[in-house]
Formats: structure tokens, sequence, C-alpha cells
């Protein structure tokens, strides 16, 4: 068995991906490393479903819980972290598929994006969409025949990078460095879940988070409490705040976190449908009692 080969798992919250990743550390000697932007807060543990320490104990985690709240972190700080790591063989999982296409594909070496550039495309963006279209048709056409057009963040973003690096976001792609993992060489896995069997086991799983502490998790960071955070982006903490602020009940505000991760879970898998159309698909229903033999059998 070509135990050196990465495996990469997507799939949205709630799917069992990660319960699927610790069987596959544990057969092959694997470790398991983090591909979810929230994850990574050292801040959240309940609330953001890491694993717990029962599942650290059956195989090596890596990236999970290693970035300070305050701490700014990307898809690019994320690269070079798991360029760092030296296990074998490496089992990649989590939801931000950002990060996974991005470690098959490589990361274009744009710039960050000054504040000020990215507070004048927000005032633009108030008027609509016209300003982006008609500024990249003249700076960037090659770009706007690659986007959606109707999707106003794409073109705000083609527009920050021309208007912050004077340089097209079509040029810095063509300058994209080779992948950290050869697509071709990885074992690519996204977990598809029926709508409604997912929506019950989000419900199931967020019931489970109050009875371990979600809401003390979110009461130690009233006293520096800024939901301009990206940490501040986990699903549930928003409306469990609230709640400790008096500002809606609590049966209120997890029923409004419940709504917010099935909002979530839509995102991904529209995402995921979009884009990883050539990894093999994993029914998530089945993955506990045939998932393991699926994935090894490919192997």
């Amino acid at each position: 068995m070509p135990h050196r080969r990465p495996i990469l798992i997507a799939g949205p919250t709630a799917s069992g991906k990660s319960a699927l990743a610790v069987r596959l550390a544990e057969a092959l000697g694997g470790t398991i490393i983090n591909a979810d932007a929230l994850q990574v807060y050292s801040c959240w543990r309940v609330l953001t479903a890491r694993p717990s320490p029962a599942d650290e104990a059956r195989a090596p985690h890596r990236l999970f819980g290693h970035v300070g709240l305050r701490e700014p972190y990307s898809v690019g700080a994320w690269l070079r972290d798991a360029a760092a790591l030296t296990d074998v063989p490496q089992i990649f999982v989590g939801g931000t598929g950002f990060y996974l296409t991005k470690l098959i594909h490589g990361l274009a070496p744009i710039p960050a994006i000054p504040k000020a550039v990215r507070t004048e495309g927000d005032a633009l963006a108030v008027a609509g969409a016209d300003a982006f279209r008609r500024y990249l048709s003249e700076h960037d056409p090659e770009t706007m025949t690659r986007i959606d057009v109707n999707n106003p963040a794409r073109l705000q973003r083609a527009w920050e990078v021309h208007r912050a690096t004077g340089q097209a976001l079509s040029d810095w792609q063509r300058a994209t460095p080779p992948p950290l993992i050869d697509p071709m060489r990885a074992l690519r896995l996204n977990v598809v879940s029926d709508p409604n069997w997912l929506r019950a086991r989000i419900d199931a799983r967020f019931d489970a988070m109050m009875a371990s502490g979600a809401l003390d998790e979110v009461r130690a960071q009233a006293s520096d409490w800024d939901p301009s955070r990206p940490s501040a982006k986990a699903l549930g903490a928003a409306e469990l705040m609230a709640a400790l602020d008096g500002d809606m009940a609590l049966a209120d505000a997890v029923a409004a976190a419940k709504t917010a991760t099935h909002q979530y879970a839509k995102r991904q898998r529209t995402w995921f449908r979009s884009n990883m159309r050539d990894w093999h698909q994993l029914r998530s229903e089945r993955l506990e009692r045939d998932g393991l033999a699926e994935v090894l059998s490919l192997l």
C-alpha cells in the first residue's frame, strides 16, 4: 500500500469527515492536518468541533488550535505551516475548501491589500458593481473573461488587486508557484451529504456542544470580544455572545446559531459541488459503516 500518498478530505460541517480521518490515520499510521480556517484558533475547541483529547490520543494531529485569537491568519500562512510538516502519510481534513484547493493548485503571491484600498472598494461597492466592471474592462480584461461578472465580491477582489499593486490579477495568477502537493499524486475525497440528514446532524451536534460547555467557552472571550476578528466568525459565537449580553434569549440564540450553521453548510455544499467535481465522492450517510474500506480500496 502506498503509505506516503497524501489524502485530502473535504466536506461540509458535521458530515463525519473528521471521524473518518481518525480511522484512516489509525489504519495507515498517518497524521491528521487541519484544513479548517476556524479550528486553527486556540480559543475554540468545543464551538468549532475540534478533535477531542480522546481523538488526539488516537493519532497525531497538526495545525489545530495553534493560532491566538487576536492573530491574523490566512491561506498563505496555513500553506507555510503545512509546508513545514514532515509527517507521512498526511491526511488533510477540513471544511475550508479554499485551503484544500490551494494546497494542490498553488497560491498566487499577491501582497496584502492595504486597508485604505479595501475601504475605497467597500465604498464603491455600495453603489453597485458597475464601477468595478468598467475599471476591470480597461485594466484587466482577461480576468473579466474568467470570473463571474455578476459576483460583486469577485469583482471587488480583482479591482483591489490592481488598485493596490498596479498589476492585473490575471498576471499575479500566472506567477503562481508550483503547488505544495501534486493533485495527481493526492487521493482527493469529497464527502457529500443529504441536506436533511446533515441538518439533523448539525442540530444534534450543536446541542451536544452546549452540553459540553460551548457557552462557557464564549463567555471566556467576553472581556476581549471583537466581532471583526476572524476568530470571532466561529459558528454560534456571535449568537451566544448576544445571549450573554442579554440581547437575546438563550433558546433563541441556540436556534439562530443552528440556522446560521445550516446556511453555512449549504454554501459549503454548493462550493464543493462547483470546485470538486473531479474528486472522489463519498456519501456521508455510509461513512461510519463502510467509509474506511472504500477509501482504503482507492489507495
